[in-house]
């Protein structure tokens, strides 16, 4: 038999809770990982900036995917579904290795879209080569970041970073562009 405490149990949730603030974002807590406090807080910054522009890239292919229109509807939809699930994976990847330098990693919404330079697109639906000439050039911002941030992080001594960045977001956005760019193509679907 359990010793009860004078604390009732009970089924309600404790709804409507408050707390303190137990970091800040932009700070970095001491891990025993090998990396100075100045290199976490470096990479963390760029790592926070390339998981904003990645996550507004996931909202682009998805808004893309819905509004996909004419003759490769079919193909386009389901190939912009596939990077999407991609880039969701990637803001995963980013999110956890800024939490393992002991950072914090940009997750709100309206706090990701302050901190990304990708533009807004329009509310309503663009035409198909505009669509995909968007997602293009948010894979040129992100690589152009990633390239850049992989590049000094390895001057820092963080090979982990840089693994994440030059193995995974870049390979996997230079691959993606490639199959976008391709659609951009201008040749007939039939010879007359």
């Amino acid at each position: 038999m359990t010793a009860i405490t004078n604390h009732t149990l009970e089924s309600q949730p404790k709804l409507h809770q408050k707390g303190s603030l137990i970091q800040e974002f932009g700070t970095v807590r001491q891990y025993p990982i090998g990396l100075s406090h100045d290199a976490r807080m470096y990479a963390c910054q760029r790592l926070n900036k390339c998981l904003a522009d990645t996550s507004i890239l996931y909202g682009l292919y998805k808004k893309s995917h819905w509004l996909m229109r004419g003759a490769t509807f079919y193909q386009l939809h389901l190939l912009l579904d596939k990077h999407a699930g991609e880039q969701l994976e990637l803001i995963d990847t980013l999110a956890e290795r800024v939490q393992s330098l002991g950072g914090v990693a940009v997750g709100d919404p309206r706090h990701v879209a302050e901190i990304s330079s990708i533009p807004r697109p329009p509310d309503g639906v663009e035409e198909v080569p505009a669509m995909l000439s968007r997602l293009l050039e948010a894979h040129e911002t992100i690589l152009i970041e990633a390239h850049d941030a992989a590049a000094r992080v390895n001057e820092l001594g963080d090979d982990g970073t840089n693994d994440v960045l030059v193995s995974q977001i870049i390979r996997t956005g230079e691959l993606q562009a490639w199959f976008l760019a391709e659609h951009l193509v201008d040749t007939p679907l039939v010879r007359v």
